[in-house]
């Protein structure tokens, strides 16, 4: 039985944002290229990306030999702890893609490994080119690619690659590439891990879907709204390409805090309200979506009754959602009720659920978990145990996020919600890395802003305002 490697990667400009995928079928034996994908699918997320990077991989070898085993090689954890059936696909968006990698093959036929980044820069090459085609309004060409020139010598990169050397004719195709595109081995690709998806996503179905959340994210946290972009896949030297839809070709995007140009309109403001006191937030008790859901307090009822006053008097909110827990429900009333306004519930913007830790101090955790204290520090991905982790927050926060800006273009809307969901759209609008999360302080009832405007710029207008109670 012919065997055969599949290397691919998937990301993007933002996550979401502007987004390609790449991905590379090798021979098991003779460590010769075979076949390339790369595409440009417009607005979409890391996860997605990866996934679609996965399905076009095995279908470009299902195409070599229908018969052929296949080992797949990728550096997103997420995917392959899901297909190897470790990890429960949990996100919506996530099965359907996966039980469409797995029907391309039988699964007896396919095994998964996952392999640091740095050791996937033929699948991460191919898709930053899709990309960078797609922001100039290109489809990816095969003939102007240099892929190939990033690939490890063969057995370089460890298990699962193959011991002999790549093959000429692949290593002299790139060659020639490279030299009719005039384009160096060392052209820059603008640093962000590729996606891949066979279709363009719109902005408004674009979600975040969870591990490697701040992967490739583009400083300015773009959420472009493109609706496609070039594909073409390279099989045995022959060439697939799919049409061309620019991203803003041409157009420069401005830097994060200048103003919207009259042409974008009004943009979407999200006005971000802490709740008011618990009987548990002065003692600094981890309080989630799975503990005691605790009412407010004397103390937090009046700071409730402030924040109302000041946002009527800046008159601006037009709309109301809430977390659903208790405390943000009568936050969010008591504003509402001051501005004549309902109260919408929105799941995705409930706190984190801590697990174990539900109800205990900072201190208290250490003495009881210190090894799972540490390991939840370090890394987005660990959740406290029987909790919930940073980064399967960040999933469903910005799948709200974008529900909320789809019913919600141009308009000003406080979201009632807690310190983690905050702190995530914030450090999105910046493209801060998850541990931005440890170095922003938000107090109870406090207030930030964030403005999203059309052109995919997402700009930080306040955070942690506190005025209002003092």
């Amino acid at each position: 039985m012919r065997e055969f490697i599949v290397e691919a990667d998937g990301g993007s400009r933002g996550n979401p944002g502007p987004a390609g995928y790449g991905a590379v079928v090798i021979d098991a034996e003779s460590g010769e290229t075979l076949a390339e994908a790369a595409e440009y699918i417009g607005v979409a997320t890391n996860n997605v990306a990866e996934y679609k990077g996965l399905v076009a991989g095995l279908k470009a070898a299902h195409a070599l030999d229908p018969a052929a085993s296949v080992h797949v090689r990728m550096d997103s954890k997420l995917v392959v702890e899901q297909m190897s059936g470790r990890w429960k696909i949990k996100h919506p968006d996530m099965k359907p893609l996966a039980a469409e990698a797995a029907r391309v093959l039988p699964g007896t036929r396919v095994t998964y490994e996952w392999i640091p980044r740095e050791k996937n820069k033929h699948a991460d090459r191919l898709a930053n080119e899709a990309m960078d085609a797609g922001k100039r309004g290109e489809q990816w060409s095969p003939s102007a690619s240099t892929a190939e020139l990033d690939r490890p010598a063969a057995g370089a990169s460890g298990a699962g690659t193959p011991a002999g050397p790549p093959g000429d004719a692949a290593a002299g195709a790139a060659k020639a590439r490279a030299a009719l595109a005039g384009a160096s081995a060392g052209r820059g690709t603008g640093g962000a891990e590729a996606g891949f998806t066979a279709s363009a996503l719109g902005a408004a179905g674009a979600v975040a879907q969870g591990a490697d959340v701040a992967k490739g994210a583009d400083v300015r946290a773009a959420r472009s709204v493109a609706a496609g972009g070039g594909s073409g896949v390279s099989v045995g030297g022959t060439t697939t390409g799919g049409a061309a839809v620019a991203d803003a070709p041409g157009t420069a995007v401005p830097p994060v805090g200048w103003a919207a140009s009259a042409d974008l309109g009004a943009p979407a403001t999200f006005v971000l309200l802490r709740h008011g006191e618990t009987p548990l937030t002065p003692q600094k008790r981890f309080s989630g979506s799975g503990g005691s859901n605790p009412s407010l307090s004397d103390v937090g009822r009046e700071q409730a009754v402030r924040v109302a006053a000041a946002l009527a008097a800046r008159g601006t909110v037009q709309a109301v959602v809430s977390s659903p827990l208790l405390r943000c429900q009568e936050t969010a009333r008591t504003v509402a009720a001051r501005l004549g306004l309902d109260v919408h519930l929105e799941e995705g913007l409930r706190e984190t659920d801590f697990g174990d830790w539900e109800g205990l101090t900072f201190a208290e955790v250490r003495e009881r978990q210190p090894d799972a204290l540490t390991a939840w520090l370090a890394s987005p991905d660990v959740a406290p145990p029987g909790g919930e982790s940073f980064t399967e927050v960040t999933t469903r926060v910005e799948a709200a996020r974008e529900r909320l800006l789809t019913a919600h273009a141009g308009r000003t809307v406080l979201l009632v919600t807690h310190v983690t969901p905050i702190k995530t759209l914030v450090r999105l609008a910046l493209g801060a890395p998850p541990e931005s999360l440890f170095r922003m302080e938000l107090s109870a009832a406090s207030l930030s802003a964030v403005a999203y405007y059309a052109d995919g710029n997402a700009s930080l207008r306040l955070l942690n305002d506190t005025a209002h109670l003092r």
